[in-house]
């Protein structure tokens, strides 16, 4: 979890200047904050989560420590796979996230019927990773998203139009999900090679092999 410090400074002629600091990790918010209050300085302190809330620094302890025992510093790794053929989508998610102090990983994948093209089985597959989150209770975080689907990738962050209805179904339903459970995504597009992992699960389900895990990493 990552804190940007609102540092409201009280000079000795008593002229008052506010700073902001960058996002920086929350341990080290923290001593910096107990840095400044020995100065003598700082008036008033806030420090300012990444889904722009403001709170006092008693108040971001005590989310910090909530926020230990749930899952956070989430990153989903996504990719579809599609069987012409078969009209048939085998989808991936990797997720790496940690909890309770301990970095963790999931790996899931699922077989999907009734679906035309590559494109939509990589719809598809964003949406199903999006699932995971929800029944890992993940909620309102930021997560980044990175997969290879420029095209998805690109129309979630609003950068591409998209003009199929059957994949602007899938847009909504994506950011109507993300929305219920207040995460705030972020999108990064990566090659292919970068997103191994996930191509082969999703490789993985079109063969019939169904992988579910988690484990400490």
């Amino acid at each position: 979890m990552k804190f940007q410090i609102e540092w409201h400074y009280k000079s000795s002629k008593q002229k008052q200047l506010t700073f902001y600091s960058d996002f920086t990790d929350a341990n080290e918010a923290f001593i910096i904050i107990g840095d400044l209050e020995r100065t003598g300085r700082a008036k008033e302190i806030y420090l300012i989560s990444e889904d722009g809330q403001r709170w006092t620094v008693k108040e971001a302890k005590k989310l910090f420590e909530e926020i230990q025992t749930e899952p956070h510093d989430i990153t989903v790794y996504f990719d579809g796979g599609f069987h012409h053929d078969m009209q048939v989508a085998g989808l991936g998610a990797v997720i790496y996230f940690t909890q309770n102090g301990f970095p963790q990983r999931i790996r899931v994948n699922t077989q999907l019927e009734q679906i035309e093209s590559n494109n939509e089985s990589e719809y598809a597959a964003f949406y199903f990773a999006v699932q995971q989150l929800e029944e890992m209770g993940v909620h309102h975080i930021q997560v980044t998203f990175k997969g290879d689907s420029q095209v998805v990738l690109n129309q979630l962050a609003g950068e591409w139009p998209c003009f199929e209805e059957t994949f602007n179904k899938y847009l909504d339903r994506i950011e109507d999900k993300l929305q219920e459970l207040g995460i705030k995504p972020i999108y990064e597009p990566i090659s292919r090679k970068d997103n191994e992992e996930a191509d082969q699960l999703a490789t993985q389900a079109l063969q019939g092999v169904t992988i579910a895990s988690r484990k400490r990493i």
